[in-house]
């Protein structure tokens, strides 16, 4: 169902749901690190959802944050550093920031949800996920759809999320009955990534979830940390979790099985 736009993607190939080890699992790591992508991929995790920035020296690497703030304890920005020092920067565990190359190449048969955050990302990243060859196990999606097209004009057939202009269209459509429209909306993608709310007014819904499967694409909802809220928005029948805590997710997956073949 999902793989009928055009995709070269394996990264549906799964039934679902899928959970998405949010930054990793950073119980015991520092978020977005290598470590992390570890502990959550031993956790059972299929799926490892990160960010990427673009380095002084224009190489993608990996962050949540524009800054190293809440990460190191300093004001400096990571477009303003080079790889080299962004490398000596101790974020705990004996970890530092890493390129999304070598995350890639780390972690082979992972598949990564991709969230480019910065225009300077953009070549960057495309560039990390071709030289490690792995179109079609990763996902590329942006708040911006301007960052989000440019990333998938460079590498087609790649699985994408919606933009937040793009899911505000689909949302819209979708509740008002508009089923065609929002189909047209969605052609291109392959999945809507939502949080349950959003400034206090609910976004997911069961119909909602019924509508959008309609259009042809996958739910994904974020992030989703407590197992009795887990347990809910699959009863509902979203597709996939982006959540901090993917070894309780796996541990509640275990028990339920595939939501639908």
């Amino acid at each position: 169902m999902f793989n009928a736009k055009g995709s070269a993607t394996r990264y549906f190939d799964g039934a679902p749901p899928r959970i998405f080890a949010h930054r990793g699992l950073a119980v015991d790591a520092p978020e977005n690190t290598l470590l992390a992508f570890a502990m959550a991929l031993a956790a059972g995790a299929h799926y490892l959802e990160t960010d990427v920035h673009a380095t002084a020296d224009g190489v993608a690497v990996i962050s949540h944050d524009a800054d190293l703030l809440r990460s190191a304890g300093r004001a400096d920005r990571v477009d303003s550093l080079a790889l080299v020092e962004l490398q000596k920067v101790d974020l705990g565990a004996g970890q530092t920031y890493c390129t999304l190359a070598d995350a890639l190449a780390a972690f082979p048969e992972a598949l990564f949800n991709i969230d480019v955050k910065a225009e300077r990302a953009v070549v960057s990243a495309v560039d990390a996920i071709r030289d490690t060859g792995a179109r079609d196990r990763v996902l590329v999606t942006s708040f911006s759809d301007r960052r989000r097209s440019a990333a998938v004009r460079m590498l087609p057939g790649v699985a994408t999320s919606a933009s937040a202009r793009i899911s505000a269209a689909a949302l819209l459509t979708a509740s008002i009955g508009l089923a065609s429209a929002c189909r047209r909306i969605l052609k291109d993608i392959h999945a809507l990534q939502l949080p349950e709310q959003y400034r206090g007014i609910r976004v997911i819904t069961p119909r909602l979830v019924k509508a959008l499967h309609k259009a042809g694409v996958e739910v994904h909802v974020w992030t989703v940390n407590d197992p009795a809220d887990m347990t809910r928005l699959l009863d509902w029948g979203v597709d996939g979790l982006v959540t901090d805590r993917v070894d309780l997710a796996m541990k509640l997956l275990s028990r339920r099985g595939p939501l639908h073949e």
